[in-house]
């Protein structure tokens, strides 16, 4: 028997998903260990493993350890090497503000130490030709810096190094030679592209999180090894694309956000099974809830985001509380509302909830294990919406009464109000910041969010999904199965993927057809090779081309998917009806159209569908029904039901489908019954 297994690590569980080679799933959730992520991995596959025995063939991993390296400042020594007079880049940035009118906000504190940003005499014009030599007296007088500094890595970055490679690449054959050990990152092979600021910090980036993420995947490789697993190391990418551990080890800015984007891949490939068009996915775990879109079956992706501002609590034009990455990316929204988020008073006496988080450790007040402040979770368990008998198929008791205990003292006391308007309140106030990473993702997009479908995952998410949808106006949610591990599920699912990008700068009225044909096949050819690097033959590859193009004068790019014939007219063409559907116009034909850039997603497609024809819904032992507290309602005996028992049938809300990784609540007027794939689907009066 073979399996394919699937690792999700989350704020408070760690999730572990297999497929056998009969189709049959196997899950597995544990508590994760912050301290030492390897550990819980370890603990949940020795469990699965002795569940189900077999060949492990794929092991396919989503990561937080490029991003939480970044947000809590635990990266390498990194220095940067640059053109004379460009070293304070890092610090001008880009003038971008994640909030307005407020004196007292500081901009985050540049990776790269202004002592360890070197600067180097040279100069490359913008077309490549150079406009000052390389002097190797200023690249020595550098590398002594690195060598008396005890610098771990280097980024090395110089004026439209992307137009001419050979300074740098001079540059980093001097350090190996002198300092071999120092891991070192080129702006023109991890960003070939125009603009210095996120050209710079992308480049950063990646210098000081490889050696973390190093480190972490060798150690991780190790660990599987003492396991008796023998099969290669996968990771998720920003991309929603798998890469061989080695690539993430070399290019780790390729996985800063691996770990989110496992669930929206996973989305994707159920749209393509149920023929779903338009999809908002909607990710709730502990500590975050997570919006991305899927329309044609394709993932909405970002050519930027940022890394290390924290979660994304405001709109999504407000930025510049990160570090610019600019690679491809899931294009996601993220608010600071999970299950272990915790409910407070402020100063003023307004209720609040999240952004922090009670995590794996303490948790929520119900979990026992020294938490005291109320949570989500402690909110949903007083209402019973969550059986007190507990998470996990009751493997985690939850203690009611300490957590009605401390809604009481911390909520309903100081308010005024009943413990149950108070823990209701708070749910309340929670769904309304999640549904503002909704609409990030949907209307701040130029698209409608009643014309899509509700994909809800998570341990959280099937909870709020009927009462946010109807919010918001959405007619249909999909509760997929295996919600709880759904990100894990999705890993096995993706693709192996490369992005490729080259800067080309030119009006497309007066464009060389030729040259972006020759840029085209040149990112082709390097996307190709890296897969059959990955074991892919010819015919096992896909491309998708993609060009970069805003009007002239704009200041910014949109993404512009490239079928059929790639010629200037088409280009400027297909630009007209992406405007358009964003930003809902397009300018006459005479405005002219200025090409930035052109970017290739090469696939490694697998040899034979990785999505089950059908996941059999699960039967899982509960109560018959509990006592719930609804708003219409108050207190009301809630059927509770299985996947399984809901298969028989339709059922009308109220109704709690409750699982061994998640809970579906089903409020009054909605209507919920299982499909044909063994989705959960409630339509929502």
């Amino acid at each position: 028997m073979t399996l394919r297994i699937g690792i999700d690590i989350g704020g408070t569980f760690t999730d572990l998903v297999a497929i056998t080679g009969d189709g049959r799933v196997v899950t597995r959730k544990t508590a994760s260990t912050p301290h030492d992520y390897g550990e819980g991995i370890v603990v949940g596959l020795s469990a699965l493993l002795a569940e189900e025995s077999g060949t492990v063939t794929d092991v396919l991993h989503a990561t937080t350890v490029g991003s939480n390296t970044v947000l809590e400042g635990k990266g390498a020594r990194t220095a940067l090497i640059t053109t004379r007079g460009f070293r304070d880049i890092l610090e001008i940035r880009d003038l971008r503000m994640p909030v307005l009118y407020d004196i007292t906000w500081t901009k985050p504190r540049a990776l790269v130490e202004r002592r360890l940003r070197l600067e180097v005499t040279e100069k490359m014009r913008p077309d490549g030709t150079v406009s000052e030599a390389l002097d190797m007296d200023s690249v020595a007088a550098a590398i002594e810096v690195l060598r008396r500094e005890h610098v771990h890595g280097l980024a090395i970055c110089l004026l439209h190094s992307y137009a001419n490679s050979a300074h740098e690449q001079a540059i980093a054959a001097a350090v190996r030679a002198a300092l071999p050990d120092v891991a070192i990152s080129i702006s023109s092979e991890i960003l070939p592209e125009i603009k210095e600021y996120p050209r710079t910090s992308t480049t950063v980036i990646n210098a000081y999180v490889q050696p973390v993420v190093r480190a972490y995947i060798t150690a991780l490789d190790a660990r599987l090894r003492a396991l008796g697993i023998g099969a290669p190391l996968q990771l998720m990418q920003s991309n929603g694309g798998l890469a061989s551990a080695a690539f993430a080890a070399a290019v780790p800015a390729h996985i800063i956000e691996s770990g989110p984007a496992a669930g929206v891949v996973g989305g994707a490939a159920l749209a393509r099974r149920l023929n779903e068009p338009r999809i908002i996915t909607f990710d709730m775990g502990g500590t975050t809830a997570k919006a991305g879109l899927v329309e044609n079956a394709e993932v909405l992706r970002s050519e930027a985001i940022e890394v290390g501002g924290g979660v994304m609590v405001g709109s999504r034009l407000l930025v510049g509380a990160g570090y610019m990455l600019k690679l491809p990316a899931i294009d996601l929204a993220e608010v600071g509302a999970g299950g272990g988020s915790i409910c407070r008073l402020d100063a003023a006496g307004a209720p609040k909830v999240g952004p922090i988080s009670a995590g794996a450790d303490p948790g929520p007040v119900c979990y026992g294990r020294g938490g005291v402040s109320p949570t989500i979770t402690d909110c949903n368990l007083v209402l019973g919406y969550l059986d007190p008998g507990g998470l996990v198929g009751g493997a985690m008791k939850l203690d009611l009464d300490a957590a009605r205990a401390a809604v009481e003292r911390d909520l309903a006391r100081p308010m005024g109000c009943s413990v149950e308007d108070a823990a209701f309140g708070m749910l309340r106030l929670a769904s309304a910041t999640m549904m503002r990473a909704i609409r990030a993702v949907s209307v701040e997009r130029g698209r409608d969010p009643r014309q899509f479908a509700l994909l809800a995952f998570g341990g959280n998410g099937p909870l709020f999904a009927a009462g946010i949808a109807r919010e918001l106006g959405i007619a249909r949610v999909i509760i997929p199965p295996l919600p709880g591990v759904f990100s894990a599920f999705g890993l096995l699912v993706a693709d192996a993927e490369h992005h490729g990008v080259r800067s080309l700068r030119t009006r497309l009225d007066a464009a060389d057809g030729s040259r972006i044909a020759a840029v085209l096949t040149e990112l082709e050819l390097a996307g190709a090779a890296q897969l059959a690097r990955d074991g892919f033959s010819a015919a096992r590859q896909e491309v998708r081309r993609a060009a970069l193009a805003r009007y002239v004068g704009q200041s910014s790019e949109i993404e512009v998917p490239l079928v059929g014939a790639v010629t200037p007219a088409a280009i400027a063409e297909a630009f007209g009806v992406e405007h358009e559907r964003t930003y809902g116009f397009r300018a006459p034909a005479s405005e002219p159209v200025e090409l930035t850039g052109l970017s290739v997603i090469t696939r490694g497609l697998a040899e034979r569908p990785r999505l089950p024809e059908r996941i059999p819904p699960m039967a899982s032992a509960g109560p018959a029904s509990r006592r719930a507290w609804f708003p219409s309602s108050l207190w009301t005996e809630t059927p509770v039901v299985d996947r399984a028992g809901l298969a028989a049938g339709p059922r009308a809300g109220p109704l709690i489908v409750q699982e061994y990784d998640a809970t579906c609540l089903v409020p009054h007027g909605a209507r919920a019954e299982v499909d044909g794939f063994g989705n959960v689907c409630v339509t929502v009066g």
